[in-house]
């Protein structure tokens, strides 16, 4: 091949100052690889130029194919990616960089530089799209030579390609990419495969292609009667998509309908409709087997109408019927509106571009390239679901999705306040899996405490489960830094010392450059872990404070006692670690019980108030004076009131069978209401005695068991 090859193709939509920026690249290119050779036997320039070729077909605009001609030479090269910006601009210099692989860093795995390499071009694709276009287009001509290299080599390609490359070509839309990489990485990642496939295969094709015939003939006449002007043909389906539906179905060749696709190309929208018609009196539809992506187009932007009737020898044929841009977005994709448009996509192709943002917005957050490889798989490679917001957007998520991951996918507070579920009008739990077509409203609430550990069991989406993984990553973090801060100020208070004349001394700034500390945070954090003994904290604070603040020596403590007053019941369970003989009373707001993580308050005149650490009473209350550590201690036999309330599909028996539950582990019903509404769903609530928190998930997890149950929650005062 030679640049002649390339500048006939491109002589008819560039402008001759823009041929001579191809032709320069390709002199470069050429001078840079001169010697180089591939291990096919041909020189290394044969590549680049075969890339620019396949980009070509494409429309692909001269900086495109500049950069496709350069793009291995800072890679393979003592030629510097500062030379391309000199001698080609910064267009072309940044298209080549991101095209370019890692090659100078060393990694621990394949996998690690596999991942570093599609994070780089992730990051290049969301400035310009013509980067992965350019890499799509280098590995299919990697995979068209790829006999050259030993089995292990072309295996490992191969693969990367069905898992990666593919179906990046069709989540972008470039279907003449797609299908090629996917049945040249069928051919070499399983062989036998392949072979007895397309053997199976030819042995009916003569007798399909006829039949096929017949359907374009009739049917390209039946329009012309009908006075639409149409392009019909007939178009194999390639090898992989029948052999992937093969696998995931369980079905044979012969249960395969799509064998062979009519298509037929019309002028407008309109026609669209008309020619399907007239497609449904010429021969049966297949009950539900009618697809319209004209009026909901697939979020790469591929539109068409899809229809499966019985053919004229009562063979299933598909027929799709689209309009030539619809064909032209169909065959190229993106590539198609904005390759030769200055790289610039306009903003409804930036919108169904979302899912890429989204990638790079949950990738920062992993670390490991095995779980960044298996979520790429699941979140963006994944057969699609589409489901409608109540206005109407489409959404599209993985195959097996949830509600919770809908709610995650619009954002990310929607998913933390998310209290439930309607999936076309209806209450739905959280793990109900969505099917195309539904329209998904999220319930929230503001008084929601966020996700629950048992949501990372429920949603499919890596995004969804990096957010509530790191919900709780940030939550365990400040009920550390509460835990440490408490323990601090219990070592303070039974010092003397109160923490606002500390602070306003500037002692804590003094003892946190002493022990090496960047922050009052830090230190909290490293009290909380064990790094460092709060008494040695305030030892160095005793250090600082004559040295600094005389005034602040130890005062008399001021905590109320009640000498004669011992706690009963219950509160003989609670420890306020270094303090006796005060009164104890547990929260009412929060209601704690053992096994919830609790933090005292000193209240003036009446001992130590309970909560729960999470409680949000503690969270408005701004004098930090007054907490103090406090935990569960040994065990007491005591019963503790906790509220619940069961949501669940309305039937008879259902409110006896939640109190036979509560009853059997054998609590004390204090109270129980049932009530339902026009959706029939029932809403039971109860408060009962339990001992403690362990108890309380052995209920509901119970209650959780029973036929048509949707949530059980525990009530803490007026909040769920």
């Amino acid at each position: 091949m030679v640049i002649t090859d390339i500048t006939g193709d491109i002589g008819s939509y560039l402008t001759d100052q823009e041929k001579q920026l191809v032709e320069r690249a390709y002199a470069f290119a050429a001078t840079a690889h001169s010697g180089q050779f591939r291990a096919s036997g041909e020189e290394f320039i044969e590549h680049p130029l075969s890339v620019a070729k396949i980009l070509s077909e494409l429309e692909g605009d001269a900086e495109t194919l500049a950069a496709a001609l350069l793009h291995d030479v800072v890679e393979d090269t003592p030629v510097t990616l500062e030379d391309i910006r000199r001698e080609f601009g910064t267009e072309v210099a940044r298209l080549v960089d991101g095209v370019t692989k890692l090659s100078k860093i060393q990694f621990h795995s394949r996998e690690e530089e596999q991942v570093s390499n599609l994070r780089k071009m992730f990051l290049a694709m969301a400035e310009d799209w013509r980067v992965v276009v350019i890499r799509l287009a280098d590995r299919l001509h990697n995979l068209r030579t790829l006999d050259a290299l030993p089995r292990e080599k072309q295996k490992k390609i191969a693969e990367e390609t069905l898992e990666i490359y593919a179906p990046l070509a069709h989540r972008l839309g470039i279907w003449r990419f797609k299908w090629e990489l996917e049945d040249l990485g069928f051919m070499y990642l399983y062989p036998e495969e392949y072979h007895l496939l397309e053997q199976e295969i030819a042995v009916e094709q003569g007798q399909r292609e006829a039949e096929a015939a017949m359907v374009i003939d009739r049917l390209r006449s039946s329009l012309l009667e009908a006075g639409i002007h149409a392009d019909v043909q007939g178009r194999a389906k390639n090898l992989y998509s029948i052999y992937r539906k093969m696998k995931t179905q369980g079905r044979q060749l012969a249960e395969i309908y799509d064998l062979l696709a009519v298509r037929a190309i019309v002028d407008t929208v309109t026609d669209c409709y008309e020619a399907l018609g007239i497609v449904h009196t010429l021969w049966k539809p297949m009950p539900g087997r009618f697809k319209d992506y004209i009026a909901m187009p697939k979020p790469n932007g591929y539109q068409s109408l899809h229809t499966t009737v019985l053919g004229p020898l009562g063979e299933p044929f598909e027929i799709q019927i689209r309009t030539k841009e619809m064909d032209r977005t169909a065959e190229y994709g993106s590539a198609a509106h904005w390759l030769y448009k200055e790289g610039k996509a306009d903003r409804s192709f930036d919108e169904k571009m979302a899912w890429l943002r989204q990638l790079l917005d949950w990738q920062r957050e992993m670390t490991d390239a095995a779980e960044f490889m298996e979520a790429l798989k699941i979140d963006v490679f994944n057969d699609e679901v589409f489901v409608f917001t109540p206005r109407g957007d489409v959404i599209d998520l993985p195959v097996g999705s949830t509600p919770l991951d809908f709610a995650y996918r619009i954002h990310t507070d929607i998913g933390h306040k998310c209290t439930g579920a309607k999936v076309n009008g209806k209450l739905v739990p959280l793990s109900y899996k969505l099917n195309t077509g539904d329209i998904v409203e999220i319930l929230t609430s503001r008084h929601s405490t966020g996700p629950s550990r048992d949501w990372l069991d429920i949603v499919k989406t890596p995004q969804a489960r990096s957010k509530i993984k790191a919900f709780f990553k940030k939550q365990v973090r400040e009920e550390d830094l509460a835990r440490g801060k408490a323990n601090l100020e219990k070592e303070l208070q039974k010092a003397g010392f109160k923490w606002a004349e500390l602070d306003d001394a500037g002692i804590f700034e003094k003892v946190l450059q002493k022990l090496k500390y960047p922050d009052m945070q830090s230190l909290f954090a490293a009290i909380s872990y064990g790094g460092i003994s709060p008494v040695h904290v305030v030892t160095k604070i005793k250090d600082e404070v004559p040295k600094t603040a005389p005034s602040l020596l130890p005062q008399k403590d001021e905590i109320p006692k009640v000498a004669s007053k011992k706690a009963r019941g219950p509160e003989e369970a609670i420890v306020v670690k270094g303090m006796s003989d005060f009164l104890v009373r547990l929260a009412k707001c929060c209601a704690p019980v053992p096994g919830d993580p609790i933090i005292g308050y000193i209240t003036r005149g009446r001992g130590v108030t309970i909560h729960r650490l999470d409680c949000p009473m503690i969270q408005s209350l701004d004098d930090n004076e007054r907490f103090i550590e406090a935990s569960w201690g040994p065990e007491v036999r005591a019963s503790y009131p906790v509220e619940i309330v069961v949501e669940g599909y309305d039937r008879p028996g259902l409110f006896a069978e939640v109190m036979s539950v509560i009853a059997d582990v054998g609590s004390n019903i204090a109270k129980a209401t049932a009530k339902g509404d026009m959706d029939g769903i029932a809403r039971i609530t109860a408060l009962f005695d339990i001992h403690d928190l362990d108890e309380l998930k052995r209920v509901s997890s119970e209650i959780r068991k029973i036929k048509g149950i949707i949530s059980v929650d525990r009530v803490f005062g007026n909040r769920r």
